[in-house]
């Protein structure tokens, strides 16, 4: 079993990983990334990085192993043809207990970004969200574009920002947590005329191992299930 990751899906077009969180995608100070470490341990020559997920995210990647396949799925993702679902916790509760959430970002202080009151290029995005106990709140989130820091500004936005979370969480949210709970749940879309899906629960996080979250997660497996409105 690999430190940075564990192989989910392995065929002639892609893979797919589960990222483990403090994971950086790119190598970065002369410490191989995941992308890397990925290539060199199932002995590819060939990989291409199809999308990317943040250090601090955990969850489902898919690389491509063909430049025709990389070609195929970078597309779906440009036009938002790739479902994404995301899980968050947070500790402030939400404005609004389920909903969307739209509009550009711009840059704030130290690398972080905001929400912005214009529709520009908005960043747009779905959620769901239920009680699991202690004042704590799981999100079940829903993607439509790929913007950077797109959910952990979401959250923040409607008054929920992510546990554990430095950047955007108060001081208080941060102190004494194990890992920032944001987790990609499932990940699904079409390649040379064949439909996949991928789903993986969370592997760490000691708040992601109750017994609340597990009882909430219930109505959540299968989220493209859920009544989600149209855009």
């Amino acid at each position: 079993m690999n430190e940075f990751y564990e192989l989910v899906e392995n065929n002639e077009h892609f893979l797919v990983v589960y990222k483990k969180p403090n994971t950086s995608f790119h190598s970065e100070d002369g410490e191989r990334g995941l992308f890397e470490t990925v290539k060199q341990t199932q002995g590819l020559s060939e990989l291409y990085p199809v999308h990317r997920l943040d250090k601090i995210t955990s969850g489902l990647l898919v690389m491509a192993k063909t430049a025709d396949a990389n070609q195929e799925l970078v597309d779906q993702f440009k036009n938002r043809q790739i479902e994404k679902y995301y899980i968050a916790i947070s500790k402030k509760k939400p404005k609004k207990k389920q909903g969307l959430i739209k509009g550009d970002m711009g840059s704030a202080r130290r690398g972080a970004w905001k929400l912005l009151p214009t529709f520009e290029n908005p960043a747009v995005t779905q959620f769901f969200s239920a009680s699991i106990g202690n004042g704590m709140r799981l999100f079940m989130v829903k993607p439509h574009t790929g913007k950077t820091h797109q959910i952990r500004v979401a959250l923040k936005s409607i008054g929920s920002p992510i546990l554990g979370d430095a950047l955007y969480a108060d001081a208080a949210d941060c102190e004494g947590v194990d890992r920032v709970y944001l987790h990609a749940f499932s990940l699904a879309f079409s390649l040379g005329g064949q439909d996949y899906r991928f789903t993986e629960a969370p592997r760490e996080g000691e708040i992601f191992a109750t017994p609340e979250f597990v009882i909430a997660m219930n109505s959540f497996q299968s989220p493209w299930l859920l009544h989600w409105p149209r855009i």
